[in-house]
C-alpha cells in the first residue's frame, strides 16, 4: 500500500508541475553517469535520486550546449534500461529502472465507478496498461531465480503486451535446447524453441511468471516484469534423472502446441531401454512402433509411412541424403546409436523447405561434441562393437566427434532356420565425423562426413555389397535480430555391387551408382509476435549410372552391357510463415514451387500413342547433347496446417500439402532389396504427385503426464510405379516398357497413448490404415486386377505396438516391445493347365490373399551401474530377449511344383528365441 501512495504522490505533482526548464551547458565526455549527474544537479540546481547499481555501465560521451534537462536525460540514458521523471516543483530528478512514472491512470483503477472521482485532478486514460504491482516477498523466493526486468517503458509507445525472445542454451555445454516448452504460468500463452534453441514469445505488459520443461533438463520457473519488447537468454541445467524416461516429455507439450500434424520425435536415448533384435539400439525400428509408420515384414529394410512406398520417404543425416540407412537386410541400423542425436519425422505437411517425396521426411540429426573435455561412449553386443569419441578442439568453441561401428555377424546366418544358409557370410562397417565450431553468438559451422559398406554372401558364388557416402556443411548465420540464416552443401553417393565366380564360364561383376549434390540456402525472420517467415531456395544435381555387367576374367562368356547414365536437375523456391493469429488459433502455410529437367547426354524413345510401350511400338528415336533438357516437369506444392487450442493442454488441427517426386526405385520384390535400383524422371517416366489431407485430436493429462492423440489421413497418388509380371528391371536399356504408372489411394487412423512420467513409462499405438493401388492401361498389358484398385504389398489394416519400461530401481529396470500386424497381402496360384506337354500354373488376382499375422514379444532388463562421480567411465548393461514366444513369423510365402503339384512353403527370418547381452559404457 505505502507503493501505491508513493506513486500516487509523484504523479498528483507532476499535475502541478508548470515550472519551465532552463537550458543548460555541460560537458560530459569520459565521465562516469555519476559524475555526470553530480555535476548536472550542481548546475541545474536539481536533486538527483537513483541507485549506484543502475549507473554503474552507463558513461557519458557527449558535451551539451544550451540544452534543456529532459533533453540531456534522454540522450544520455538512451540506449539503457533507465528512464527519469523531473519535479520541478520541488526541483527532483528520479532516475527509474525500467519503468516509467504515469502522469495518467488506467480506467477503473481504483476498482469502482464513481461520479465523484471525475473532480480529481488526475486524468484517466482507458487506453493505458495498469502500472506493474507485485509483491516484494513474491519476487524474491528463495526457490526461484532472481526477477528480470525487460525493456523500457516507453511513454509514447505503451502497449497491453510486449514481445520477449531469446535462447535456450545449456549451460553446461553452451548448445541450443530445441524443443523446449515455454509457459506463461496462469494462461494458455505457450511457445517451443526451434532447432537453434530461439523462441518468441508475447507477454502481458507487467509482471508475470515463465516456466521451461523439456527432456534431460531441469525445469525453471522464473519473474519477469514486461516494460517493453526485450531478450532473455535462458541457460538451464541438466538434470539427469529425467534422462532415465523412456520418452521425451517435451514432445507431449509440442504434440498440443505445433500447429503441423503427423509430427513425432525421437531421441537416440530413447533406445536405450526397448529391447530390439541382439540388443541394438535402433531408432528406426523404434519408429515402426509409432503409429502410421511400419514396414513390409521382418528384415525388411525400408518403410512404409502413411501407405507410401519404400522410395516415398526422404531420409536425410545431418542435411544430405542417405540412400539405404540399413544393414544386413534391414536388421541393423546404418547409425552409430551414439553419435545419432535425434530423429524428427514428418508424416503430415512437412516443413516447407523439404521437398521431393510423397510420404514422410526423417530428418536425422547427429551430436555436437563436447567442447570441455576428452569423452566417449560405447557398447559390444551379439554382433557389433560402437564406438563415439569426443574431442574438444578449443574449449567451448569448436569439437569433433567421431564414431565407429562394426560387425562379427557371420555366426547369425548360420543361425537362422534355413540350411542354405549355413556357409553364408555378412559384414559391415560405418564410420562418422563431425566437426562444429561456433564463431560467436551469431555464427557457427558445421561439417558431416559418413561412410557404411555392407559384404554379404548368401550363396557360395556370389557376394554383394552396398555403401552408402556422404558428406554435409552447414554454416548458420544471424543476420539480425530478427533473422537467421543458413548455407548448407551436401553430397550422398549410393552403390552396390555382385561379384558373381561360380562354376560355369559366366563369371561377372556388375555395378550401379546414383551420386546427388545439393546446395540449399535458407532463411527464418521471426517478423514479430505474430508472424514467422521461412524461405529459401534450393537446387540438386542427380548423376546414376544404371548398371553396368562386365566378364570377371578372359574365360567368362558374359557381353559385357553398359547402360547410358542419366542426369537431373532439380530445384526449388518455397516461403512459409507460421501466423499466430492468437494465442489460441496458430496457421502455418507455406508454398513451394518444384522444378524438375531430365538431361542429356541420353537416347530416348517415342512409343505408337495408344499401344503398349515395348520394341515393337517405338515410332522415334531421340538423341541430346550433354546438358541439353529433355523434359521438364514441376509444379506448385502446397504446406497448409492449423491449429485451433481449446485450452492448454487440449488442440484440433488440421492440415493439406501436396508434393511432386522425380526419383522412384525400381524393384519387383515384396521388400527393398540393396540392388533395388533408382531411376530418374525422364521423357517415358512421369513424376509421381501426392495429395494428403488430416486432422486430429490432441489432449494431455495429469501435468504432461499422459498424452493422447487420434488422428485420421486420407491420402491420394498419380503416376505410382509397378512393375509388369515377369518384369526384367535390372540393366535394361528400356525400362520404361517393364513398368506401369497409375494411381493410388491410402487412408487410416493413428491413436497414441503415451506415459511420460513414472516408474511405468511408455507408449500404446494402433493403427487401422488401408493402402490401394490402380493400373488401368489402354491394353490388358497395361492393366493389374482388370483395371481395379487391389491392396498394396504393405497393405496392413491393423498395427498394434506397446512400448513399456518399469523402473524397479535407479539401477534396474525392466522394458518389453511387443508388436502385432496384420498379414500382408500376397498372389496365390489358383489352379493349372496343361498346354504343349507342359504344366502352367494359374495364379490369382495380385495381392488377393494374405500371409498369416505377425506377432511378437520381446522383453529385457535393463541394469545401470552405480552413479559414483569419481569413476572412470559408468556402465549399462541389456539382457534381452527377441521374440520369447518363439513365434515363426512368415517373412515370405513362395511355391515350388512337385510332382506336378505346386505347393506352398513359408520362410521366417527369426523363428525362435534370440537372447543377447550388450555391454554399454561411458566416460
Amino acid at each position: 500500500m505505502a507503493k501505491i501512495v508513493g506513486v500516487l504522490f509523484l504523479f498528483i505533482c507532476g499535475q502541478f508541475t508548470h515550472a519551465q526548464e532552463a537550458n543548460i551547458t555541460i560537458s560530459g565526455n569520459a565521465k562516469t553517469a555519476s559524475e555526470f549527474f553530480g555535476e548536472l544537479g550542481e548546475q541545474s540546481g536539481y536533486s538527483f535520486f537513483y541507485l549506484q547499481e543502475w549507473l554503474d555501465t552507463v558513461e557519458v560521451r557527449q558535451d551539451f550546449a544550451n540544452t534543456s534537462l529532459s533533453d540531456i536525460l534522454t540522450s544520455v540514458l538512451a540506449g539503457t534500461q533507465l528512464n527519469f521523471y523531473i519535479s520541478n516543483k520541488e526541483k527532483r530528478v528520479f532516475i527509474l529502472q525500467n519503468s516509467i512514472v504515469y502522469d495518467e491512470l488506467p480506467g477503473n483503477f481504483f476498482g469502482v465507478t464513481d461520479t465523484t472521482l471525475t473532480q480529481v485532478s488526475v486524468t484517466i486514460n482507458q487506453n493505458l496498461p495498469p502500472p506493474a504491482f507485485y509483491k516484494e516477498a513474491t519476487a524474491q523466493s528463495s526457490n526461484k531465480l532472481p526477477l528480470v526486468r525487460i525493456g523500457r517503458a516507453d511513454r509514447q509507445d505503451l502497449q497491453s503486451s510486449y514481445n520477449l525472445s531469446g535462447r535456450a542454451l545449456n549451460s553446461k555445454t553452451g548448445e541450443p535446447i530445441p524443443d523446449l516448452a515455454i509457459r506463461v504460468k496462469g494462461s494458455a500463452r505457450v511457445t517451443v524453441t526451434d532447432e537453434q534453441g530461439n523462441y518468441n514469445l508475447e507477454l502481458p505488459a507487467g509482471y508475470n511468471v515463465i516456466t521451461t520443461s523439456a527432456m534431460g533438463i531441469r525445469d525453471m520457473e522464473r519473474e519477469v516484469v514486461m516494460y517493453n519488447d526485450g531478450n532473455l537468454n535462458l541457460n538451464l541445467e541438466e538434470s539427469l534423472e529425467q534422462l532415465d524416461e523412456v520418452v521425451l516429455e517435451a514432445d507431449a507439450v509440442r504434440n498440443v502446441v505445433d500447429a503441423t500434424t503427423g509430427n513425432e520425435e525421437i531421441v537416440s536415448e530413447e533406445a536405450k531401454n526397448i529391447p530390439l533384435v541382439l540388443g541394438e539400439r535402433n531408432i528406426l525400428e523404434v519408429a515402426k512402433a509409432l503409429p502410421g509408420i511400419s514396414s513390409a515384414g521382418e528384415g525388411a529394410s525400408g518403410l512404409n509411412v502413411r501407405g507410401g512406398k519404400t522410395d516415398q520417404n526422404l531420409v536425410l543425416l545431418d542435411d544430405a541424403v542417405i540412400y539405404n540407412p540399413t544393414h544386413f537386410f534391414g536388421i541393423f541400423q546404418a547409425l552409430n546409436p551414439f553419435t545419432t542425436e535425434r530423429v524428427n519425422i514428418y508424416k503430415g505437411a512437412p516443413p516447407v523447405e523439404f521437398g521431393g517425396r510423397l510420404s514422410s521426411v526423417f530428418d536425422i540429426e547427429t551430436k555436437n561434441g563436447n567442447t570441455e573435455k576428452i569423452s566417449g561412449e560405447g557398447s559390444i553386443g551379439p554382433v557389433t562393437g560402437n564406438l563415439a569419441l569426443e574431442f574438444p578442439i578449443k574449449k567451448d568453441t569448436s569439437s569433433l566427434i567421431v564414431g565407429a561401428r562394426g560387425a562379427y555377424a557371420d555366426w547369425i546366418l548360420r543361425s537362422l532356420d534355413e540350411e542354405s544358409l549355413n556357409n553364408s557370410q555378412a559384414s559391415f562397417f560405418d564410420g562418422i565425423v563431425k566437426y562444429h565450431h561456433k564463431f560467436n553468438e551469431n555464427s557457427e559451422i558445421r561439417g558431416t562426413a559418413y561412410y557404411s559398406k555392407d559384404n554379404f554372401s548368401i550363396t557360395s558364388d556370389s557376394l554383394y555389397n552396398y555403401s552408402n557416402r556422404l558428406f554435409s556443411v552447414r554454416w548458420s548465420h544471424k543476420l539480425s535480430e530478427k533473422t537467421n540464416a543458413t548455407l548448407l552443401a551436401a553430397n550422398s553417393d549410393y552403390r552396390f555391387g555382385i561379384d558373381f565366380d561360380g562354376e560355369s564360364n559366366n563369371d561377372f561383376e556388375l555395378d550401379y551408382t546414383i551420386n546427388e549434390s545439393e546446395l540449399k540456402y535458407k532463411l527464418r525472420t521471426r517478423l514479430n509476435e505474430k508472424h514467422t517467415f521461412d524461405y529459401g531456395i534450393s537446387a540438386k544435381f542427380y548423376a546414376t549410372n544404371p548398371g553396368s555387367i562386365d566378364p570377371k576374367n578372359s574365360e567368362s562368356n558374359v557381353t559385357p552391357v553398359d547402360v547410358d547414365d542419366e542426369q537431373g536437375l532439380e530445384g526449388a523456391l518455397f516461403i512459409g510463415d507460421e501466423f499466430k493469429i492468437s494465442d489460441k488459433f496458430s496457421v502455418d502455410i507455406g508454398a513451394r514451387y518444384a522444378f524438375y529437367a531430365a538431361m542429356g547426354p541420353a537416347t530416348q524413345y517415342e512409343y505408337a500413342e495408344g499401344e503398349p510401350k515395348s520394341e515393337s511400338t517405338v515410332v522415334d528415336t531421340l538423341n541430346y547433347n550433354s546438358g541439353e533438357f529433355i523434359k521438364t516437369y514441376g509444379g506448385p506444392e502446397a504446406r497448409v496446417s492449423a491449429r485451433y487450442l481449446f485450452t492448454p493442454d487440449f488442440s484440433v488441427k488440421a492440415s493439406f500439402n501436396n508434393a511432386y517426386q522425380f526419383i522412384h526405385t525400381l524393384s519387383n520384390n515384396t521388400t527393398v532389396s540393396p540392388i533395388d535400383t533408382w531411376k530418374l524422371s525422364d521423357l517415358n517416366i512421369k513424376p509421381q504427385v501426392g495429395y494428403q489431407a488430416a486432422l486430429g485430436f490432441y489432449k494431455n493429462f495429469n501435468d504432461n503426464m499422459f498424452e493422447v492423440s487420434l488422428e485420421g489421413y486420407y491420402k491420394l497418388m498419380d503416376d505410382v510405379l509397378d512393375f509388369k509380371t515377369g518384369a526384367d528391371l535390372l540393366l535394361n536399356e528400356n525400362v520404361e516398357t517393364e513398368v506401369l504408372q497409375g494411381e493410388g489411394k491410402a487412408y487410416g487412423i493413428e491413436f497414441l497413448l503415451k506415459k511420460n512420467k513414472g516408474d511405468l513409462n511408455g507408449w500404446l499405438s494402433y493403427t487401422y490404415s488401408r493402402s490401394f493401388y490402380k493400373f488401368d492401361g489402354d491394353s490388358s498389358e497395361e492393366r493389374i486386377n482388370n483395371g481395379e484398385f487391389f491392396p498394396s504389398n504393405f497393405d496392413k489394416p491393423h498395427d498394434i505396438s506397446l512400448i513399456a519400461n518399469y523402473k524397479l530401481t535407479r539401477r534396474f529396470s525392466f522394458s518389453m516391445n511387443f508388436a502385432y500386424q496384420t498379414g500382408r497381402p500376397i498372389t496365390y496360384p489358383v489352379g493349372t493347365f496343361r498346354f504343349n506337354n507342359a504344366d502352367y500354373v494359374v495364379f490369382s488376382d495380385r495381392n488377393k490373399y494374405r500371409i498369416p499375422d505377425y506377432y511378437r514379444l520381446d522383453l529385457g532388463f535393463n541394469i545401470e551401474g552405480n552413479h559414483k562421480k569419481n569413476k572412470l567411465a559408468h556402465s549399462f548393461i541389456t539382457i534381452q530377449v527377441y521374440n520369447v514366444l518363439g513365434r515363426n513369423n512368415p517373412y515370405s510365402v513362395f511355391f515350388v511344383t512337385e510332382d506336378g503339384e505346386a505347393k506352398a512353403l513359408q520362410s521366417s527370418i527369426f523363428g525362435i528365441p534370440i537372447p543377447s547381452i550388450t555391454y554399454n559404457f561411458k566416460f
